[in-house]
């Protein structure tokens, strides 16, 4: 059993989600590409050459390329490896990029695509919860500098993802709670009700439920593809999928990718951005304390880490994407379900959240 989302837009596509979808990707290739980079990180070694004996049967010639593990796969560096591997195999734009892995993978897979002879098809397969509900959809791609995550990217939607339960079998606990972060945020930013549903079915969601796992990113794609489809290049309402984002892009630059992973963030940094709409005066308390429960019930951390300063912290966003030359700008709410842009936020406040 399947079920299928389609992304609308200029280039339409679906996110596949079930079990055992490895079979539907050379039909979705199809006879005009030849060659396939499959991006991997080292993990996945052994699923990525069980994926290219499978399309080498099919008759496309894969070239496997291995990448670091998580936000170490991000860096221009690891992207020049694959140009040159891309080089020297003769890649060309009829050809295909496919990134078997987390987000981090889906990031630097659909960079490089979207980069090498000004873009090339990409197909998404995400193995982790937080690459089937966020990075893999959307077609947002990115490495990241010194300086911030995410600073270098390119808009470039994929052809296709395969969203397969059963590679969440074996993923982490960690990992698992971790995806769980950014299916709140659907909830938090514009359906309150799927926000019941959660806290309704969190023991089967922890518990690695097929159905119940399905439902939640089924859930969560079809939320993320219709505002996609409004609004492609984020110059408005596809803002509201950075809800806690830049507190958490902040935090893990300041840890040096090495503390939170990406969704642990998230689930601090949307509690700081629900806090910081209650300093407003923009939206109650009990909102806020209702979405911090819900958070620390799928294991997740809902304060800011010790150790980090607030300053630093606070300097780090002015750099962040979603800031603007008139201040800073952050996504907050006026409650459950209830998403909104900041415009223009008081350092000051910012700071006394952080504090």
């Amino acid at each position: 059993m399947s079920t299928r989302i389609t992304v609308p837009g200029d280039a339409p596509y679906d996110v596949v989600v079930g079990r055992h979808l490895l079979g539907e990707l050379p039909g979705m290739l199809g006879d005009k590409v030849r060659k396939v980079l499959l991006v991997h990180p080292g993990a996945l070694a052994t699923s990525a050459e069980a994926m290219r004996e499978d399309l080498a049967g099919h008759g496309y010639e894969v070239i496997l390329a291995e990448v670091p593990e998580a936000e170490e796969s991000k860096t221009a560096q690891v992207a020049a490896f694959l140009w040159q591997v891309l080089g020297q195999s003769d890649f060309t734009r009829s050809d295909a990029v496919v990134s078997l892995g987390g987000g981090a993978t889906t990031d630097l897979a659909g960079f490089v695509a979207a980069t090498w002879l000004r873009g090339v098809a990409v197909v998404h397969v995400p193995t982790t919860l937080l690459g089937m509900v966020d990075a893999a959809v959307g077609g947002k791609t990115g490495i990241n500098t010194a300086e911030g995550k995410n600073l270098v990217g390119a808009f470039h939607p994929p052809v296709a993802v395969f969203a397969d339960t059963a590679t969440l079998r074996t993923l982490p606990p960690r990992e698992l709670r971790a995806g769980l972060a950014e299916v709140v945020k659907y909830g938090a930013i514009g359906d309150a009700p799927f926000l019941d549903w959660l806290e309704a079915h969190a023991g089967r969601l922890l518990g690695g439920d097929d159905a119940a796992l399905r439902e939640a990113i089924a859930r969560s794609c079809q939320h993320k593809a219709a505002i996609v489809a409004r609004d492609p290049f984020e110059h408005g309402e596809r803002a509201l999928l950075n809800f806690g984002h830049t507190f958490a892009h902040a935090i893990e630059t300041a840890q040096g990718y090495g503390g939170l992973n990406h969704g642990e963030a998230v689930a601090v940094g949307m509690v700081l951005a629900a806090r910081l709409s209650e300093r407003l005066g923009l939206a109650p308390i009990a909102d806020g304390d209702r979405l911090q429960a819900l958070l620390a019930r799928f294991g997740l951390p809902v304060h800011l880490p010790a150790g980090l300063d607030p300053q630093r912290l606070l300097d780090l966003m002015r750099l962040d994407k979603k800031a603007r030359a008139d201040g800073l700008r952050f996504i907050g709410w006026n409650g459950a379900g209830r998403a909104r842009i900041l415009g223009d936020v008081p350092e000051e406040a910012v700071l006394d959240v952080l504090r």
